[in-house]
């Protein structure tokens, strides 16, 4: 198990509040120091703001994301998340200027409103946004450093998620611990014992990374939002959430018994106590893990199957490839999908969708990247939809359990 990432919250101004920023520096930096002294590896410090309208206005924010990516890296953090958009469409009409001009800036959107409402108008600027940002780069790379939230709280620390409160500076930590998982399951000899492994060893590494963080936290006053356990994993098969679901049994992670074996492994972690903060569930990123990814290559794992178990593990749809040619109106009614999910079971879930210019589903992606696992383009079910489903409302959508 390792922390993927020290995230900070904070709003740090603009233009940069230089002294705020040093000393937020020098917090993640003594941070580090101390997490490692207790045996944990550190990969990341990383600063999020609150979403960037509330700071930056629009025409000034590729500017501001330059400043940012050079100032806050200055200060020791690796990727900076600006927060997501909102219904202003001057603020998504920005974004690909901005990530453009910074490869450490990361941005959101965000689909669903404080209000439980989907926002159909901004579904659509997002799907606009992701086909955008798919030509920045030649293998579409830029929309790693995006993507839209539905129903996601503040202080959630894994990116492009991450966004602050206006509030005194919090931190959080986001854990890569599929190797947890993998651990328990291909030792176990039932599903009980598993589960219990399972939350034996979460529960011991959350007491030493709280017990490191409240210390932080009576030392500079800095707000502990807590732990998000999503179990991450890595491209290493030895860190491979695929290949801990299937150590439970099955023949290849996709088919039926799938979402039972993410239910199981959800659940699991959710029994285990320590201050929880953001998704805190099952992460399934098919070019992050090198089984998924496999399996997304032989056909056995679809773009419908992931939003399914979105239903019931964790974080959305994360780095799906899709064909180059994917259109905002075939991308439009997947996030339509993933907010209703969202908000009907009043969860966090993202989408960050990858078209990659020149390839069609069933092609071999070619990523040169320490923490992608190639696979193929996934073919996408989707047709562009009308009516009443393209207008622009915002709908509320309540939650299962209000209903009588």
């Amino acid at each position: 198990m390792k922390i993927r990432s020290i995230t900070v919250f904070c709003e740090t101004g603009y233009p940069v509040n230089r002294l705020l920023m040093e000393r937020l520096g020098s917090f993640s930096d003594h941070a580090r120091k101390l997490f490692e002294g207790e045996g944990f590896e550190v990969q990341s410090l990383r600063l999020a703001t609150p979403p960037f309208g509330q700071f930056v206005a629009p025409i000034d924010l590729p500017h501001a994301a330059q400043r940012y990516g050079i100032e806050a890296h200055g200060d020791g953090f690796e990727y900076i998340s600006l927060g997501p958009a909102g219904s202003d469409p001057e603020e998504w009409a920005v974004i690909p200027k901005a990530l453009r001009r910074n490869g450490r800036i990361f941005l959101s959107g965000s689909l669903t409103t404080q209000e439980g409402e989907l926002d159909l108008a901004n579904a659509a600027r997002c799907a606009e946004t992701i086909v955008e940002l798919s030509k920045l780069e030649p293998d579409g790379f830029a929309n790693l450093r995006f993507c839209a939230l539905a129903n996601v709280p503040p202080c959630t620390p894994f990116f492009p998620a991450a966004y602050a409160l206006r509030e005194r500076p919090a931190f959080a930590l986001a854990l890569q611990s599929a190797d947890l998982a993998l651990d328990c399951f291909r030792q176990a000899q039932s599903l009980q014992e598993a589960q219990q492994c399972l939350i034996d060893k979460v529960n011991a590494n959350a007491a030493k990374l709280e017990a490191v963080a409240e210390k932080m936290e009576k030392i500079y006053g800095y707000t502990f939002k807590g732990l998000d356990f999503t179990l991450a994993p890595h491209p290493d098969q030895a860190a491979s959430i695929g290949s801990a679901l299937e150590a439970l049994g099955l023949p290849a992670f996709g088919p039926h018994g799938s979402l039972f074996a993410s239910t199981f492994l959800t659940s699991s972690l959710q029994q285990a106590q320590y201050r929880k903060v953001g998704f805190n569930g099952l992460m399934l990123p098919v070019l992050e893990d090198s089984t998924l990814a496999l399996r997304a290559a032989e056909g056995s794992l679809s773009v419908t199957d992931l939003l399914m178990f979105s239903a019931v593990c964790g974080a959305g749809l994360d780095v799906i490839p899709l064909p180059g040619d994917t259109t905002p109106e075939e991308i439009y009614p997947i996030l339509l999908d993933l907010g209703a999910l969202a908000l009907r079971l009043n969860k966090p879930l993202t989408a960050r969708l990858m078209p990659i210019p020149g390839k069609k589903a069933g092609d071999p992606t070619s990523f040169n990247f320490g923490y992608f696992a190639n696979s193929s383009v996934m073919a996408l079910r989707s047709q562009k939809l009308s009516g009443l489903m393209s207008g622009s409302e915002r709908i509320k959508l309540p939650r299962l359990d209000t209903q009588g």
